[in-house]
């Protein structure tokens, strides 16, 4: 029979037990070996049961069981060491506490997915995971985060294959009651709720409910609730589900209703307030609409508003492609803002402004996300140093008349959470080198360039690390393959060949992320032969572990899922390549410690950073990669291999994957077989050790989302509090009032006349030559404007490259047509063909740089041709 109604009955812990309540609910044990190590002593059997979740493992144990515990004074010792422990991690100062000068006192991060662990199945893809190691990391630092998201009742879809390999979708309801939650609660214990006025009267409410990430609250938003009508409890029913408008009413509670959560957590629980707001990805942008509607409430004009907000907000990118940034069409967001719906005091048009795609090459009616997020950020940044050029050159047209080199995207190089990813094994050969302690802080705090200790383990040990780790590997895929073939249909008997699936001394690649085309899941089977003949080679084989998940709307991808899945069935080839379905954190856990190489080859360059890479590095585990994303930046022949890219404008996308595929399957054929394979004279494959030792001692330090968090907040968090505090009410109505003054004047801005002492087209390198230009500056003065030297090497088309930028001084007055001389060196500090230009650009003390309001005067085409270049 079916239950009508389904409750959570929790467990009534012994007295002497209680802490492990709060241990359970923090979720610092996934990544802290030490409580999970207590939690699978409760009882081993419930512990894998309950998928190693303490809160479930919890709501399983036998009251018997629990009262032995509570009498057990081992385990009470081991109880009262952990806790004391989580007790000091939440407590004491941490690196943060350390750091000189006046820090952000909080920190909010909004993203709509986290990855934090399979327990709480929150995320679909890198975004989610990133965020996650993102506040893990955090808190290891002790950094004064708050993250906000939203609460999926179905999470992301989990995966299985039709008998014929198809992907299947299911959607598994959620409790929140089951999972490490807590609600957030008002002092008289009722709910904390937020709510969104919605068109028609009608109104969204969600819960708020917090999950606490070692020092870290997180806090997601919920709108199943009983006050919702139908349509509104289903806002947050899946991760990137529905159509447009179910997206935007995402979009909106994320941004808006998040901004109102964090007003309450801090209301209620004392934290202090956040001076930086950062969005990652534009999902959340309406979080400036939201504080900017905070102020105009404190009386504040929009304008004013605008520039308060803007100089506390961080704004972080992830797409390299615009087809990957979520865009609605104006009406849609129209009906959503104004007077009868969500921030009334905001006129429609104003928020329509900020997203609008009014730019050469933009669809005017079309409300982008990613658009609103620059705007209303004055700070923003790409995952990679590749990725931020390539944002730069996405979002130029925002800034018409800068080159993209110039655009204010910088880039913070993503890294992953190595107490997250790092298998046990690993972090103890480490520990026993250095000591525990170091090798904590190693991994969390990071800092160094080099883990030389890395050079002191022996190779033997090393290789019979490798060994255990593919081992285990296999082990694993064992049974993830039986279970996914029950679920295809199959019975026992046809079900023996898995027993002899994968080889643990055979060199193992691994193939696992989302499934969009860019990715290329079945480039590997461009040459199915070839891949067959390296499957199978008599002494040097090779065994290839896929996994992922197609988007369940992308037929395309489930198509690409299919095609591999099929070839994987080959009885021919299926001991040595498997495609394991459900691909999730628990997964990732062990395939990327059990592989030898890890495969990636998208299309150069939309792979933003790609962190798959990083984690599996971290176990010693080798890349084999596009160059994209990270590994463009960090790559060298000491850490892995290079897929050469045939990327040119005229190569056709079929040829192109033909080209790289060949030079694939020829790095696996001449250079990587032979070298894992080959034995030295103490009989191990020693080429291929130095360069596990050499991935995991230079490359290592330079994955860390430690590494990454301290640059955020030193190159970015800080920065942006030190902003906000500057933009007190009558520095952002002076800014506001200015940039208005500024830009209605700019028409009457240009650059007259310019000269050099130059008496020829050529010049010897140190030369300094004396510049000299008459600006016209309409109404502005020259504590408006910054007059500028920009100088170079120039290409074939008189392009300045490489350019450097020195301000120009303003000799005494205006002359009688009004125009202002400036005056500088220009030093020919460069061979070759040089040359330099001049422009004006506005300046004031509270802009980030000179390009953020987009207005610039040059010299017109007449000017140019008489200026000449200097040197050839």
């Amino acid at each position: 029979m079916k239950a009508i109604r389904r409750l959570t009955v929790r467990p009534v812990l012994p007295d002497p037990l209680r802490p492990l309540s709060d241990l359970a609910r923090n979720l610092r044990w996934s990544w802290h070996p030490e409580t999970r190590d207590l939690f699978q002593s409760v009882d081993p059997e419930c512990w894998t049961a309950s998928g190693r979740d303490p809160v479930r493992l919890l709501g399983t144990v036998p009251p018997a069981r629990l009262a032995e515990l509570a009498e057990d004074r081992r385990f009470r010792r081991r109880l009262t060491a952990v806790a004391d422990d989580l007790d000091h991690y939440m407590t004491g100062d941490r690196w943060y506490q350390a750091q000189p000068g006046r820090l952000p006192a909080a920190v909010a991060y909004f993203s709509p997915e986290f990855g934090i662990t399979a327990a709480l199945p929150q995320y679909s893809g890198g975004l989610g995971i990133l965020a996650g190691d993102h506040l893990k990391a955090a808190s290891d630092l002790g950094v004064p985060l708050i993250g906000v998201g939203l609460l999926y009742r179905h999470g992301y879809f989990r995966q299985s294959l039709s008998r014929d390999g198809w992907q299947q979708e299911h959607y598994p309801v959620l409790d929140p009651h089951e999972l490490p939650l807590a609600p957030l609660k008002e002092a008289d214990g009722t709910p904390a709720h937020v709510a969104l006025a919605l068109p028609g009267g009608r109104e969204l409410r969600a819960r708020i409910w917090l999950a606490q990430v070692g020092r870290v609250p997180l806090l997601l938003l919920d709108s199943d609730v009983e006050e919702n009508d139908p349509g509104e409890r289903g806002v947050t029913d899946r991760l990137y589900g529905g159509g447009s408008e179910h997206r935007l009413l995402q979009e909106m509670l994320l941004g808006i209703g998040g901004v109102r959560a964090v007003r309450t957590y801090c209301r209620l629980t004392g934290h202090a307030a956040p001076e930086v707001f950062h969005t990652n990805e534009g999902h959340a942008g309406f979080l400036g609409l939201e504080r900017i509607a905070e102020l105009c409430d404190r009386g504040m004009e929009f304008g004013p508003a605008l520039e308060a907000v803007r100089a506390g907000t961080v704004f972080t990118t992830h797409t390299p492609v615009p087809a990957g940034i979520d865009r609605f069409d104006r009406e849609l967001v129209a009906r959503h803002f104004g007077p009868d719906t969500e921030l009334p005091r905001i006129d429609v048009e104003r928020v329509l402004r900020l997203g609008m795609e009014t730019y050469p090459g933009g669809e005017p009616n079309l409300f982008n996300m990613a658009v609103m997020g620059l705007r209303l950020a004055q700070r923003a940044n790409g995952v990679s140093l590749l990725h931020g050029g390539v944002s730069r050159g996405m979002f130029a047209g925002l800034w018409p008349g800068f080159d993209a080199e110039e655009v204010p995207i910088t880039s913070v190089t993503n890294g992953v959470h190595a107490p997250t990813w790092v298998a046990p094994e690993v972090f103890r050969l480490g520990a026993r080198q250095i000591g525990v302690q170091r090798a904590e802080d190693a991994l969390t705090v990071g800092g160094s360039d080099r883990w030389d200790s890395v050079a002191d383990i022996p190779d033997q040990d090393i290789w019979e690390l490798r060994r255990t780790l593919r081992a285990q590997l296999v082990e694993e895929v064992r049974e993830r393959l039986r279970a996914s073939w029950r679920q295809r249909g199959a019975g026992t008997a046809e079900l023996g060949w898995i027993d002899d699936a994968l080889d643990p001394d055979v060199l193992t690649i691994g193939f696992a992320r989302r499934v969009p085309s860019y990715k290329r899941l079945t480039l590997m089977l461009r040459d199915r032969e070839r891949l067959t003949e390296l499957l199978l080679h008599p002494e040097r084989p090779i065994q290839i572990v896929v996994a992922g998940k197609a988007h369940p709307a992308d037929d395309g991808g489930k198509r690409l899922v299919q095609e591999l899945v099929r070839f994987a069935d080959d009885p021919r080839v299926r001991h040595r390549i498997v495609f394991l379905p459900d691909y999730g954190m628990a997964m990732a856990q062990k395939l990327y410690p059990g592989c030898d190489i890890w495969l990636n080859n998208p299309l150069r360059p939309l792979e933003a950073c790609g962190t798959s890479g990083m984690k599996a590095a971290l176990n010693g585990c080798l890349n084999l990669s596009v160059l994209d994303g990270w590994w463009d930046e960090w790559y060298q022949p000491d850490f892995g291999w290079a897929i050469p890219t045939a990327d040119g404008a005229g190569t056709d996308p079929d040829r192109r994957d033909a080209i790289e595929a060949n030079a694939l399957y020829d790095l696996l054929e001449q250079r990587i077989t032979p070298r894992f394979y080959e034995r030295g004279a103490s009989g191990l494959p020693d080429r291929w050790l130095e360069m596990v030792r050499r991935t995991l001692s230079l490359l290592g330090p330079k994955v860390l989302a430690g590494r990454m968090v301290r640059e955020y907040v030193e190159r970015l968090y800080a920065p942006a509090a030190e902003a906000h505090r500057a933009m007190d009410p009558d520095s952002a109505r002076g800014l506001a009032e200015w940039k208005a003054r500024v830009r209605a004047a700019w028409p009457g801005v240009s650059v007259d006349h310019v000269e050099t002492s130059a008496a020829t087209a050529s010049a010897e390198l140190g030369t300094t030559l004396a510049l000299r230009v008459r600006v016209r500056l309409g109404d502005l003065a020259p504590e408006d404007v910054e007059v500028q030297a920009v100088s170079g090497r120039v290409d074939s088309e008189d392009r300045i490259t490489d350019a450097a930028k020195v301000p120009l001084k303003p000799v005494g007055g205006p002359d009688l047509e009004g125009r202002w001389a400036y005056e500088g060196p220009l030093a020919l500090d460069r061979t070759g063909p040089f040359g330099y230009t001049v422009r004006v650009l506005p300046a004031h003390r509270l802009l980030a740089s000179g390009v953020e309001t987009g207005l610039v005067a040059v010299p017109s085409g007449d000017l140019v041709e008489a200026a000449g270049l200097l040197m050839r």
